[in-house]
């Protein structure tokens, strides 16, 4: 089974071929010069970049793979949530080719893609045939953190999510590119303040934890975001920079390592997964795996060059949902707004 995906929800612009379990290819084209000048993503510069470079990344994507579009038994795209105008874009791309090659087509979530991609690889039984039903995925806790999103997840299989807990303002990845606005850092703001935490101390400011005692699973980052705003004329930025950086992002990865393990518990579920762009955080990483390794549970990682938007874990996720006989009708419209349960 062959299936070619686009991604475009949002500033990223990606093409994936995917055979059974082999990616066969994944191009990206990123958007971040375009929209450093203003700080953040801008709807109609995206769309723009979208329609400019989808031909040629799709043209790239099937050279590389190897193959012709007609041997492509189904193409994918992500259907929501996003930026409408970006979304359009793959949407119309992947139903043309459905449409000419006489293909299945499958919309899907966006946040699936990401909830499943520290399973990416993991070919079901049977060589991912069409029409199989054998698609297994093992029940977790999953934490989707990104800049638009922060989410916690019962996996209890394949398409039966339900949503335990999820911020009620800022997600971590906006409250990483605001702090790092503040503090005259570059976009995207995570990387940044990643880059400038290194060597410092975690401990030096005593920052909030919003929430972590809530007795739920929501988050809440913009009270912290707040805090570093007062915090700023009481301190050196050029002597405090690095530790300041490094305790906003200790205040951050505490919470969601907090309330991850915590879900963990309160369902009984032994594994936990991280996906998203903010999963990326080297901090995050070392934490939740200390935290995991504490309380015996089994962790798992998407694959670092999966945590940010790609193709790739579209055309995974179409993988599971066409071996189950899944696919959707070329009039299904895209959705900003498409909940994943």
């Amino acid at each position: 089974m062959t299936i070619l995906a686009l991604e475009t929800s949002c500033d990223e612009t990606a093409v994936a071929v995917l055979r059974g379990g082999e990616l066969l290819a994944s191009e990206i084209s990123s958007q971040v010069a375009a929209h450093q000048p203003y700080g953040g993503v801008v709807p109609e510069v995206a769309s723009r970049h979208h329609l400019q470079n989808a031909p040629k990344l799709l043209e790239g994507a099937i050279s590389r793979a190897g193959i012709s579009l007609g041997e492509v038994d189904a193409f994918a795209a992500t259907s929501g949530p996003g930026l409408a105008s970006s979304l359009m874009i793959g949407a119309s791309f992947a139903k043309g080719l459905a449409l000419g090659f006489a293909r299945p087509y499958l919309a899907i979530n966006h946040l699936e893609g990401h909830l499943l991609s520290p399973f990416f690889g993991e070919v079901v039984a049977g060589g991912g045939d069409p029409g199989r039903s054998d698609v297994s995925i093992e029940p977790h806790i999953a934490l989707v953190v990104s800049g638009g999103h922060t989410l916690l997840v019962e996996v209890r299989a394949l398409g039966d999510y339900k949503i335990l807990g999820r911020t009620r303002d800022d997600a971590a990845g906006e409250a990483f590119d605001k702090v790092a606005k503040m503090l005259g850092l570059g976009y995207p703001g995570g990387p940044e303040i990643e880059r400038v935490a290194r060597g410092g101390n975690p401990d030096r400011f005593d920052l909030p934890r919003s929430m972590l005692h809530s007795g739920d699973a929501n988050f809440s980052f913009s009270g912290l975001k707040t805090a570093v705003r007062y915090l700023l004329p009481k301190v050196d930025l050029t002597a405090d920079r690095s530790d300041l950086c490094a305790s906003f992002q200790r205040a951050v990865v505490d919470v969601l390592v907090a309330k991850t393990i915590g879900a963990a518990a309160s369902t009984d579920r032994q594994l936990v997964t991280v996906s998203g762009g903010v999963s990326r955080n080297r901090d995050l990483r070392e934490q939740m795996s200390l935290g995991c390794k504490a309380t015996g549970l089994d962790l798992r990682f998407a694959a670092p060059e999966l945590c940010t938007d790609n193709a790739a874990m579209i055309a995974f996720a179409a993988q599971l949902r066409l071996t189950r006989g899944e696919t959707t009708s070329l009039t299904t419209e895209i959705d900003p707004n498409l909940a994943l349960a």
